[in-house]
């Protein structure tokens, strides 16, 4: 394929493929163009939480990526050449615009207050405590338990999937009571069935998982309705 400037083209740069010749705008180029930046700066902030200490599966929660697009991003990044057909399929989700203030977070809250009163008259049950998944389901499970007057309760996610997650002491026990699970972003689902499968062992009654953002095709988990304020698919 040959590519050249074509002057009455309007800056459309000409590209001849078996004897076709055809005109592709300035902007597809751009797009393109941007699009990598855009990986690049993925790749970056992966590398300097890396190198900060965070392990993949820490860089993927907090860039709400897969834990297989955090290793591309590190081992093989954008440059190789064959990138464009290895690259993992993902979403990369960031709700920046939200989280920057405190009153944008509980107005976001209040959609997810929203869809517990929902779900607790069609389960027929009474949510108690309201627990959010550290570090970014912690916000939204504050501002829930305020506007609702319940408890309000910190589970963290074990850094390896063979060891247990745990309670924060300083906040409600679950214990033989009914809950909602929050979190910001449900990417692969494993965190989440982790956490159930955790807190389920612990003596607790999930009755409702809740997110802004849904990226996966999961409807429950162990049997827990899930609920979003968004769903996000990749297709293809």
């Amino acid at each position: 394929m040959l590519g050249s400037k074509h002057p009455a083209s309007g800056g459309m740069t000409k590209q001849t493929c078996q004897n076709t010749t055809f005109y592709i705008s300035p902007c597809i180029h751009d797009y393109m163009g941007e699009t990598m930046k855009g990986i690049d700066s993925i790749a970056k902030r992966a590398l300097e939480l890396k190198q900060a200490g965070m392990n993949d599966k820490e860089i993927a929660r907090e860039l709400h990526l897969s834990e297989n697009t955090i290793v591309w991003l590190l081992t093989k990044g954008v440059k190789s050449q064959s990138a464009a057909a290895d690259t993992p399929l993902d979403v990369k989700i960031g709700w920046t615009s939200v989280g920057v203030f405190g009153n944008r977070i509980s107005m976001m809250s209040s959609i997810l207050a929203d869809i517990i009163m929902e779900e607790s008259e069609i389960g027929q049950f009474e949510p108690q405590t309201v627990l959010g998944l550290a570090i970014n389901g912690i916000p939204l499970a504050t501002h829930i338990s305020e506007q609702l007057n319940i408890e309000f309760a910190v589970y963290r996610p074990p850094q390896k999937k063979e060891m247990l997650g745990a309670l924060s002491s300083n906040y409600a026990d679950v214990k033989g009571k009914d809950i909602v699970v929050v979190d910001d972003v449900i990417g692969t689902g494993e965190t989440m069935e982790k956490a159930i499968a955790d807190l389920k062992g612990m003596g607790t009654n999930p009755k409702l998982i809740l997110a802004i953002v849904n990226k996966t095709n999961l409807k429950d988990i162990d049997g827990i309705p899930i609920r979003s304020i968004v769903s996000a698919r990749t297709l293809g």
